[in-house]
Order: structure tokens, then C-alpha cells, then sequence
């Protein structure tokens, strides 16, 4: 019976289950210590059949690290619009929140694996530097903020560091409820931004930045 379910499944579904399959092993056993035979038997499917949708395990992981960064673009948060910062800073960092709890084994794919080759990793870090790039756009739509070209990326980076290290935290500690790690960050990095230095225009010699 499961094999005759399992094989009228139409190719897109059974794709989706070895990328759901895939996900959950990467992230408990890292790249290096999962296995096709592995993803294939939580995915219900034989290593043919993951074979016909996959050549390797290293295009298996590539591909859930590409998806995942084309979802992260669609992720953008607030920019610019007639309400303050402020008042929209919780909504983006609860956003942040709820896309990791939404999909918590490719974040720990991305932040906690360190294992696969050079271009893994290449990969990785491109999807690092997207999220700091998401958060230099949002910082960069502020009008009310004046921050220094030269430091918009370290300070982006401070911001998506700390978020990384604190969304991979809570994923350890599921208890620890998410508006109380919400309300944490947005009052740190409001009390970053509300100091005189870019609140007030005070960004150094370079101006208000405007960073590409």
C-alpha cells in the first residue's frame, strides 16, 4: 500500500516531501553527517526515485539554501511609510521571529551547520549577507535616522549577528515566549538608533547614508 501511494504521488509532492525529509536531517545531523539512503527513507521514496529529482546531496542542499534565500528577499519588513520607526520596528523584528519558528531546520542549516565544501559555504554566506543587506535597505528608508555611510554595514551587521544568535537561541528554549524576545531586540536596537549620534543628524563626516 505505501508503495503504491507513494508512487502515484505527482512529482511535485514528492519532491516537496524530500525537501521537507532533507531539511529536518540536515539540521539534527549536518551535511556531512546525513546520508541520501537517510533522506530517502524519511521521505518514503527509494534513492532512484530522490535521484530522478536530485543528482547529489551536495544539489540537494544547494537547492534548499537557494529556496530559502528566495523566500528572504520576499522578506523585507517594513521601510518607508507615514508611521515612525518605531512604531514599525516591533512588527519587523516579530516578522523575523515568526519566519524562523515557520521554518526552523533551514535556519539552523544556515547559522548552526558548518560542515560542506567550498561552495556550501559560498552559498551560505551569500544568504548571510542578504539578510544584512534586507537590513541595510530598511535602515537606508528611514528618514528620521542619519547614520554614516561608513557605519551602516558594521551596524546592519551588529543587528542581524545578534538576531541570528538570539532566533537560534530560542529555538533551543521554545518556552520562552515570543513577544518577550521581540520586545528585547526592539528595545536594543531602538536604543541604538535613538541616540543623539543618528537620531539627531550627528552621523560623522561622511552624512546621512545612503549605502549601496
Amino acid at each position: 500500500m505505501d508503495h503504491v501511494s507513494r508512487s502515484r504521488l505527482p512529482a511535485d509532492q514528492r519532491r516537496a516531501l524530500i525537501e521537507q525529509a532533507a531539511e529536518r536531517l540536515f539540521a539534527i545531523s549536518g551535511y556531512a553527517g546525513t546520508r541520501l539512503e537517510d533522506i530517502a527513507a524519511a521521505a518514503n521514496v527509494t534513492k532512484p526515485i530522490l535521484y530522478r529529482h536530485f543528482d547529489s546531496k551536495k544539489a540537494l542542499y544547494l537547492a534548499l539554501l537557494e529556496r530559502h534565500g528566495q523566500a528572504q528577499l520576499q522578506f523585507v519588513g517594513p521601510t518607508a511609510s507615514e508611521t515612525s520607526f518605531s512604531a514599525r520596528l516591533p512588527l519587523l523584528i516579530d516578522g523575523w521571529f515568526a519566519s524562523v519558528e515557520e521554518r526552523p531546520d533551514i535556519w539552523r542549516m544556515i547559522f548552526s551547520d558548518t560542515t560542506g565544501d567550498a561552495d556550501i559555504q559560498s552559498a551560505r554566506l551569500r544568504l548571510q549577507a542578504g539578510a544584512r543587506t534586507i537590513i541595510i535597505n530598511v535602515l537606508e528608508a528611514q528618514s528620521e535616522l542619519s547614520i554614516a555611510s561608513d557605519e551602516v554595514v558594521p551596524l546592519a551587521e551588529l543587528f542581524r549577528s545578534a538576531t541570528v544568535g538570539l532566533v537560534l537561541w530560542k529555538l533551543d528554549h521554545p518556552a520562552v515566549p515570543r513577544a518577550l524576545l521581540v520586545d528585547l531586540v526592539t528595545r536594543a536596537i531602538q536604543g541604538v538608533l535613538d541616540g543623539p549620534r543618528y537620531a539627531n543628524g550627528e552621523s560623522g563626516a561622511s552624512g546621512q547614508v545612503r549605502h549601496s
